[in-house]
Formats: C-alpha cells, structure tokens, sequence
C-alpha cells in the first residue's frame, strides 16, 4: 500500500474517531510516536498482565485504554541485540548487533553502514526525534552514536556498562559529556535527569510530529541499597533488601510513565499520540527470578535465554480513538517489526530488505497478516543457539549439530514438555528455517581492558558518594 493511501486511511481514522466534533488540523497529521521501553522488566511484573504485589497502576491504565499484546517479543535475549532489531527491523539472523559486545572505553558495537534506524526514516518524513535514557549501539564517537543515527536530540547513558550507575557523575547530551554534580550529601538519580528531559522534548516539540523513545534504565540491576534513592515504602514488608529495591524501581518506572502520560494530556496531544510500551528483554536475575513477584509470567528461564521467559515482553499500545481501548490481542509480533509500523504510520516507506512487517493493522484491531515465523539466535564463540516460533510451534536448540526441542505454546507456555518424536515434520520444518533464516557473524574481540576500566569506574563513583 502506497504512502499517499496510507496517508488517506489515517485521515479517514481520524475523522471517524472524532466524528462528533470537527475534524482538527492534529487530527490530520501522522501520530506522536511515543516508545517506552523498560529494561529487564517481565511480562509478570505488571497489574494489567497478572501481578499482585507491584503496583503499576499507570501502565495498568495504558492497557485499559489501549490494547494489550500477549504475544510479543523482544529482539533478543539481553539489551544490546534486542535494540538494534527494534531500531533497524532485522531479526538476529540478519542484525549487526547479536550479542552484547562491549567497546573500549565506552559503548558497545555499533551498527553498520547499511542500517537505517526507524528515528532516521522518521526523521526524514519530518518528525523531530528524540532519545532520553540508554543507547548501547555505538560509543560516543562512532558512527552511530545517537546523533548519526537519526536522533536530533540525545540526553542520558551512551553506554550499558555505565547505565548499571543511578547515581553517576555524568551523562551525554547530544555529543557533549555533563558533569552531573554528586557527593554523599546531595546524589542526584538520573531517571529523574532523564524522564524530565523526555517530558522537555515533548514540550519543545508540541507542534508536531515528535517521536520520544524512552530508553529508561529501570528496573535493570544491580538491586543495592545505594542504587535507588529509598525504599521507605517496603520498610515493613519484610523482604530481603534486594526486594525491596527491585519494587521501588518498578514503582519509580511506573511513576514516570504516568509523568508523561500527563504531559501529553497537559498539552493537547493525548488524541494523536501512538504510546507504546515494551521491555528490551526478560526480567533480569535476583528479585525477579523468585516466585515471590512472579517476573516470568510461569515462562520457562529468563534474560539471556531465548526460552519464552528470555524474549517474550509485555507490549501494550494506546492511541484514543485508533487503537481499540480494552483489548487483549494474541498477534505475534517482535521489535523488527517496529520500523515498518512507524515508517507506515508517517505515511514513508521501511528500507528494503528487513525482516519486520508493519503491524499497524494489529494495532488498530484490523485483520493482519502474520509472520511466516519469528526468528532468534544467540551466537558465543563456541555455540549457536537458536529458536523459532511459527504459530503456535516453538522450536529450539542450544546447539547447530543438537537435537532440536519442540513446545506447543498454545497448551504449553511453559516449555514443559518437548514434543519433537510426536511431530518430526514439523521439526524438520523448524530445522530447515533455522538453516535458512540466517547470514553468520563472527563476534568481534573484546579489549581486555574494558572490564577493568569498568571496576575502575565504579571505584571512583563509590569514593565520591563516601565523601
């Protein structure tokens, strides 16, 4: 479908959503685009998907108002290969990034020369672009640090080894390092630094259209005590520490969504704003791997796994009066297809040659075309791991000459229960788009020097904060 029809079926969406009113200027003009993205957070960590003891009440108003995915994916099992499916709609069979790949002395790989990320496509059909929160695919001085890759606008950690610190003496805005004055007496916690700049591009770009991607950092580890500014509200509750810390920093991501939330209302811009919200991967180890929050939803492992609990995510979706409000939605879908979508919903094309599909369709509760399969693997040094879901078949192996596992997700979330003698057809299709769905990567040579410089880092915030 041609841009100038997509164009024209947005604009026919718009005048039926606002049908008792006349039809405004805004209503005509492709959406805001807002991603917020969590950071290990698990499909069983929010209200709207089944949790009890975190309270997300925020976000548990994004899928009342909106529609809620059960079948999502991320990327990838761990933060950088995830982002760079989400920002340039290839899956890890084709993407640059496939694992984390740390660089010297900060950041981590970055994309090719062939990528073109979604805030550049959007860029180009006249959106401002914004980035507030974590990058982690290409160091301050590479060639796709925020800047040359499509954000006009940039404010929070270049690098995930450095965003593991709440509490920093610096951040980046745009191409610039600023100091961020702390000491014992006064931390200053950079969520706080980052989410207020999210809410200030909204305001500077209020005329339309912004994309925002909120790359926030929470409730990413490590859970210590000095890594969050208190857990004065769980004092009682009688958790170890960890805990109680992995819940503030839920509640403080949650609190931050409804900050934006309300900034968009302030503003006028509610109606023709698409918000999105995801996590990069699987919750993360520690407090969320335990039975007391239920992080996994009851799916099988966690981050680092391409098991259901590594890579399925919350999504959930609002645009008020486009996007059915209420509604649970089984589509499967995974962050290549984001590029497409918004390329589609700018009225602009996706580059050729990716892997993601526009799922608008499924967003606005239309009939949609699935994906042949969805694809992921995870390449070490020394195994390639791999798995592949194709409507309700789960395929899996942990190695390329291993037996490949085989799970029907309809009866059995969990991957409890290997099928693969009952279905060896079946097998043998999973097999041969394991075989085919992917171009080989060699990883690149980690500097020795990285993890060092890493220790040293966190020495010199530690004494600061001792001052």
């Amino acid at each position: 479908m041609g841009s100038l029809t997509r164009r024209e079926m947005l604009a026919s969406l718009g005048a039926l959503a606002a049908a008792e009113t006349p039809p405004s200027r805004a209503a005509l003009r492709p959406p805001n685009i807002v991603l917020i993205l969590a950071d290990d957070m698990g499909v069983g960590d929010l209200g709207c998907y089944g949790q009890k003891l975190l309270k997300t009440p925020h976000i548990d108003g994004l899928a009342a108002e909106g529609t809620r995915f059960t079948d999502a994916y991320a990327g990838a099992m761990v933060c950088a290969p995830s982002r760079c499916t989400l920002m340039t709609g290839y899956h890890l069979g084709h993407a640059t990034v496939r694992d984390n790949w740390e660089e010297y002395p900060e950041g981590q790989h970055p994309l090719a020369e062939r990528d073109v990320t979604a805030a550049a496509v959007l860029k180009k059909a006249g959106y401002a672009t914004g980035l507030c929160g974590k990058w982690g695919l290409g160091g301050p001085d590479s060639r796709s640090a925020p800047n040359r890759a499509g954000f006009d606008f940039f404010y929070g950690y270049n690098c995930q080894r450095h965003a593991h610190r709440y509490f920093t003496d610096y951040l980046w805005r745009n191409t610039e390092r600023i100091p961020i004055p702390q000491s014992a007496k006064r931390r200053v916690y950079s969520q706080d630094l980052i989410a207020d700049a999210g809410l200030r591009f909204i305001e500077e770009n209020r005329s339309g259209p912004f994309f925002l991607f909120c790359a926030w950092t929470l409730p990413h580890g490590p859970y210590e005590i000095n890594n969050v500014p208190s857990v004065e509200a769980y004092k009682n509750s009688g958790w170890p520490d960890a805990e109680k810390v992995y819940a503030t920093m839920v509640d403080r991501l949650d609190a931050d969504v409804g900050r934006v939330l309300a900034q968009l209302r302030k503003l006028g811009l509610e109606d023709n704003t698409l918000v999105l919200f995801a996590s990069d991967n699987g919750p993360g180890g520690g407090p969320a791997n335990n039975a007391r929050f239920g992080s996994q939803a009851g799916l099988r492992e966690v981050k680092g796994s391409l098991r259901e609990g590594g890579i399925r995510v919350p999504l959930i979706a609002r645009w008020p009066g486009r996007v059915p409000a209420g509604r649970t939605s089984g589509f499967q879908t995974a962050f290549w297809d984001f590029l497409p979508t918004v390329a589609d919903l700018a009225g602009t094309s996706a580059p050729k040659g990716i892997d993601g599909i526009s799922v608008l369709p499924a967003l606005l509760g239309k009939p949609q075309t699935p994906h042949e399969y969805l694809y992921w693997e995870r390449r070490t040094a020394n195994r390639l791991t791999q798995a592949v879901r194709q409507g309700d078949w789960k395929g899996y192996r942990e190695s390329e000459d291993g037996p490949v596992e085989l799970y029907d997700l309809k009866t059995d979330r969990g991957e409890s229960n290997n099928v693969a003698a009952a279905h060896p057809e079946t097998v043998a299709r999973i097999t041969r788009i394991m075989q085919s769905a992917r171009v080989d990567v060699t990883p690149p040579k980690q500097d020795p020097r990285i993890w060092d410089k890493y220790r040293e880092d966190n020495k010199r915030l530690d004494a600061l904060f001792a001052q």
